[in-house]
């Protein structure tokens, strides 16, 4: 009796250790194409969003209620003035949004004060500084700071995080190496800054820099060819289970 139910437990166990990682593999490849079809939505709303026409940027007291979710990429229309405050320099080794932009370089961050007295950070554009180099970053973004009103179209951004193996910032040639303008403004002693930047789109100086421009969508979309791996996975373990029962079952009635 023993002999005979020893095997019988061990195709037993088999199976259900197949249905567990079967059930894994689907629930894997089910969960890669509710990933796919969230971004797609996600991709529509975000080139809805940058092909929409600007819109006036949100006043002050509106500031604090703005969230990524819902303001990323928002495209707006502003007048500003550039400050003479020190700008930033943020490095770049190119751009998943701007076909134009190839790195290495810097993207230019300025502050600019608005009409009501408040003050936003603008990123300028890009310059092609290969070497991170400050005196090739005042000579681009010293034409920029006339003391006049300039008229601003571009989209909200926010703040990126500091990844864990990103170097630190170079304070004496107001360096960064992410796109944290509320720490580049802290670290600059500027007064309160809005919690968002503004990518600029244009005005683009008669030079070309900085380079300003207008944002694409490109985000990676691989969910399918995930969900097919996992399937696939999924129909060669059902097949491997599959013929190795069929060997059992012809080593039995042999």
């Amino acid at each position: 009796m023993n002999a005979i139910s020893a095997p019988r437990r061990g195709v037993v166990g088999l199976g259900i250790f197949t249905l567990l990682i079967l059930a894994l593999l689907i629930g894997l490849g089910v969960w890669q194409l509710q990933r796919r079809s969230e971004k797609h939505a996600l991709i529509a709303q975000l080139t809805d969003r940058l092909a929409a026409a600007p819109q006036a940027l949100p006043a002050p007291a509106q500031w604090r209620a703005l969230a990524p979710e819902r303001d990323e990429f928002r495209r707006v229309r502003f007048a500003a003035i550039y400050e003479s405050a020190p700008d930033a320099m943020v490095y770049s080794s190119g751009s998943a949004l701007r076909d134009d932009i190839s790195g290495p370089g810097t993207w230019a961050f300025l502050p600019a004060r608005l009409p009501s007295g408040e003050t936003v950070v603008i990123n300028t554009g890009f310059v092609q500084n290969t070497m991170q180099d400050r005196a090739q970053q005042d000579r681009a973004v010293k034409r920029l700071v006339t003391g006049a009103p300039v008229t601003l179209t571009g989209y909200i951004r926010f703040p990126e995080s500091a990844g864990l193996l990103a170097p630190r910032e170079d304070l004496a040639k107001r360096l960064w190496f992410t796109r944290d303008h509320l720490a580049i403004a802290h670290a600059l002693g500027l007064d309160e800054v809005a919690p968002f930047y503004i990518d600029l789109e244009q005005p683009v100086p008669e030079s070309g820099i900085p380079k300003a421009g207008p944002l694409q969508v490109h985000l990676k979309d691989d969910h399918l060819q995930y969900a097919i791996t996992w399937f696939g996975l999924a129909g060669a373990v059902a097949i491997a289970f599959g013929l190795w029962m069929r060997g059992r079952m012809r080593t039995a009635s042999s």
